[in-house]
């Protein structure tokens, strides 16, 4: 009798290890499969990561592919008529000699190449960067935008030489410039009252007739129509920045 209560616990205890022993397994296996599975997803975010630049450089393309490579020219002239305050003189330096650091904001008047509509002004700053006294001039840089009135504006920056022509980076726009950019030759022709600009504008639709008019080749004596330089209705571009 005692024997059989004996064997009887034996196999109680025999089945309740069985049990466990299941239940750790279980666990074991869950665990194991967790892991994998944790494994092998940083691969899959690694091809998610790569699919996306692709689709993230292929639309960049798409979009580069799209802007005209059209190279359209629109010539403008800047009159300084002296009668806006410009430009102003800011002697940072606190030297008696323009140097390093001296700053010149400035807003003059636009006209059309052809010099039969106002066209809005320009608005920017010059900072010196050498004073050439040898060539009996400065060299700047500048920062500055042309205001077109409705049509928008057009943004540009690069040397600003009071002695010789430059070129300058056209860095963007608004309006129909929207995504313009190019580059424009500035000619002095009286420094600072009347220069001469001709702009190489590329990524844009085509240009309005009305900028577009045969221009004026650029002397000391050109001047603007008594019209345009009036402001008269039909002389003036839309809404033009004033």
């Amino acid at each position: 009798m005692a024997t059989s209560s004996a064997t009887v616990v034996l196999k109680a205890s025999l089945a309740g290890s069985t049990a466990k022993l299941s239940t750790v397994t279980a666990k074991a296996t869950a665990a194991q499969k967790f892991a994998a599975g944790q494994h092998k997803r940083p691969l899959n975010l690694k091809l998610s990561c790569a699919s996306t630049r692709s689709f993230v450089l292929s639309s960049q393309s798409d979009s580069s592919e799209g802007r005209s490579a059209k190279v359209q020219e629109l010539n403008v002239y800047e009159i300084n008529e002296r009668d806006r305050g410009s430009p102003a003189y800011l002697r940072l330096s606190q030297k008696s000699v323009n140097s390093l650091g001296d700053l010149v904001p400035f807003s003059n008047k636009i006209y059309t190449g052809d010099l039969k509509k106002r066209a809005g002004i320009t608005s920017g700053i010059c900072i010196l960067i050498k004073n050439e006294p040898e060539k009996k001039g400065d060299r700047y840089e500048a920062i500055y935008s042309f205001y077109f009135g409705d049509y928008g504006h057009i943004a540009v920056q690069g040397p600003y030489l009071t002695y010789a022509d430059t070129y300058l980076a056209v860095t963007g726009g608004s309006g129909i410039f929207e995504g313009v950019y190019g580059q424009v030759k500035l000619h002095q022709i009286i420094f600072p009252f009347k220069l001469f600009y001709t702009f190489y504008l590329k990524g844009i639709p085509d240009l309005p007739e009305e900028l577009l008019g045969q221009a004026v080749p650029p002397s000391v004596t050109v001047e603007p129509t008594a019209a345009a330089k009036a402001s008269e209705a039909g002389a003036t571009l839309p809404n033009f920045t004033n």
